[in-house]
């Protein structure tokens, strides 16, 4: 059995969604594991989140709590003994915090790079952003109405408790995350001017481009990240 190896709240979400071709995914999917689709097509989300009250095998992280993330990730799906686990795979993790990057490549090989950030959450909304050379850019919601049930799409884009990734040898590893079922609202795109190109790769740049099909803004909750196995 798997032991738990960070806890933390995620809180604040903001997921920008898109349809994606198979074809660009494939190259990101590790062995083991099949793209997960909802109303007929694969999607990919640009995720930004606050990331708060982190500890690591039961130690407080100081000095690197609570922090700003986004991220580039799409969805998976794996069957065992009869059993359906929907993941995610991450393109791109981005934080402001050398250790951060340095545990998550070290521990799990996920890609994550370092970025100053910064964060504005209140009641109207959210915006994450990132700066590139003297320039910041970000993605932001406006939210409209009160917290709610989550709808069947956004319950695809929120509820996949396994995270899968590649190694270094090209075997696969498998993690679960376990959190409640998150509350939504509904909004509307307030900000997103990020440099696709720059941060992901001229092959990202035209799938990102335009307003995102869909938008989810859930409220987040505590959740624990266990240790990672081989498949």
């Amino acid at each position: 059995m798997a032991k738990a190896f960070l806890t933390a709240a995620w809180r604040d979400l903001v997921l920008l969604n898109w349809r994606v071709d198979e074809g660009l995914l494939n190259s990101y999917l590790p062995t083991g594991v099949e793209l997960d689709k909802w109303d007929g097509d694969c999607w990919a989300s640009l995720v930004g989140f606050r990331f708060l009250d982190m500890s690591v095998k039961g130690l407080p992280a100081f000095g690197y709590r609570n922090f700003p993330e986004i991220n580039l990730r799409f969805y998976v799906k794996r069957e065992i003994q009869g059993e359906l686990r929907r993941g995610v795979v991450f393109v791109q993790e981005l934080t402001p915090h050398r250790l951060v990057k340095w545990v998550a490549r070290s521990i799990y090989n996920e890609p994550y790079e370092v970025l100053p950030m910064r964060q504005t959450v209140n009641e109207s909304g959210a915006l994450y952003e990132v700066q590139t050379d003297s320039h910041w850019q970000g993605i932001g919601v406006k939210a409209k109405g009160p917290w709610r049930k989550q709808n069947e799409m956004e319950l695809f884009i929120t509820e996949h408790y396994w995270g899968y990734n590649t190694q270094k040898n090209n075997d696969s590893m498998e993690y679960r995350v376990e959190h409640p079922v998150w509350q939504a609202r509904s909004v509307d795109l307030e900000r997103y001017d990020l440099n696709v190109k720059e941060l992901y790769g001229n092959e990202w740049a035209e799938t990102l481009a335009g307003k995102p099909d869909t938008m989810v803004f859930s409220d987040g909750s505590r959740v624990t990240v266990y240790s990672g196995e081989r498949i």
